[in-house]
């Protein structure tokens, strides 16, 4: 079952971020202006330096390397899902030409016109489409961030009606790009497998035509980035989640760690992936996602693109049985199906890890 639109909702007036920098610049309007304790703690990237997210360098997984190497590169996999819920891969086989394509046909769709960007509107209540996904009342905060999100795979669902004729490569690109980033996911996931004991092909057995879709998010420069969030507090549903940062991007990623928002500096030629929901409910917990967010810069624009990847609507996800003892680990998540919960996560506003309750027992 696909996730369904949400009809009769009222929003109220979403502001279009680009466009109230061009005619306010220094002003925020107070939809935008977050409480401060929603603000949370931050660790500066100066003292927090001696422990950035883990990176795995997957040209040492390859078949190729030697047998010491692997093992090392997945104990060090195993050790960022287990305790960060994120890493940064480097070596990943996708080539730059096909990245800097995507980020490019990406920063020109937000630098359209407005009125051009919104033949291709995000409706309330759901995901697709160009604006602010997740908003459900007319006085619920925003976010400072335009986003333009599509499915793409498997073709039904996909909304042929959003996808954009402007720019001419934006199709083209994005299709390139979704394929490397598909096959990615495939081989993290084999990877991750074995970092478990399990066979390496367990998920892509499990997750039937895996679903993925992707949301690129432009990020404006604000004058008061004290003031505002760019992204709220969320985990993802996903199985797997990766994050391109644009070039010479700004810090602009936190994750929560030991309940401290701690910056994810963006290396070159890396990407971010972290672990979605679905996986810790696979795990039975041993691999969790982990809650993070998006700040602004006062002078700098920031561009990323996010593809989820997780399982075909129609399976039914629960902890896999090898992961689970009733006397050391019992179960801690009920049997679902993964369209059920993907219904549920979009119809809810983003709200830390609080969508992830629709899975766990309670005792």
């Amino acid at each position: 079952m696909a996730p369904r639109p949400i009809s009769s909702i009222r929003v109220g007036e979403i502001e279009d971020v680009q466009e109230l920098i061009k005619s306010k610049p220094n002003k925020v309007p107070e939809r935008f202006i977050r409480d401060v304790n929603e603000r949370g703690v931050l660790v500066s990237l100066k003292t927090h330096l001696h422990q950035p997210i883990p990176l795995i360098d997957l040209s040492k997984l390859s078949k190729s390397n030697t047998h010491d190497d692997f093992i090392f590169e997945i104990l060090k996999l195993s050790q960022a899902c287990e305790d960060w819920g994120f890493f940064q891969v480097i070596n990943h086989g996708i080539e730059v030409n096909v990245v800097d394509d995507i980020e490019k046909v990406a920063k020109e769709f937000f630098d359209m016109p407005l009125g051009e960007k919104k033949k291709y509107p995000m409706e309330p209540g759901t995901v697709q489409g160009y604006g602010q996904a997740f908003i459900f009342s007319e006085d619920q905060k925003l976010d400072w961030c335009n986003m333009f999100a599509l499915g793409v795979h498997p073709p039904s669902i996909r909304n042929p009606k959003l996808w954009p004729s402007k720019p001419v490569r934006f199709s083209e690109s994005l299709e390139g790009y979704s394929k490397e980033i598909r096959k990615l996911c495939k081989r993290l996931l084999k990877y991750i497998a074995i970092s478990l004991g399990l066979k390496e092909g367990r998920f892509e057995e499990m997750f039937g035509e895996a679903v993925q879709a992707v949301r690129m998010n432009y990020y404006p420069p604000c004058s008061s980035p004290d003031l505002v969030l760019g992204l709220s507090p969320h985990s993802d549903g996903s199985a797997l989640t990766v994050l391109q940062q644009s070039k010479d991007s700004c810090v602009g990623l936190q994750i929560l760690k030991d309940n401290t928002w701690v910056p994810v500096l963006p290396l070159p030629n890396a990407l971010v992936i972290n672990i979605g929901d679905t996986v810790e409910v696979l795990t039975n917990g041993k691999y969790k996602s982990v809650e993070h967010r998006a700040v602004t810069n006062r002078e700098r624009e920031r561009l990323t693109i996010v593809t989820f990847y997780a399982p075909n609507y129609e399976v039914e996800i629960e902890p896999m049985g090898e992961l689970v003892d009733d006397e050391t680990n019992p179960c801690k998540y009920r049997s679902y199906n993964h369209g059920e919960y993907s219904y549920h996560y979009v119809s809810n506003k983003l709200q830390g890890k609080k969508s992830l309750d629709f899975a766990k027992i309670l005792n």
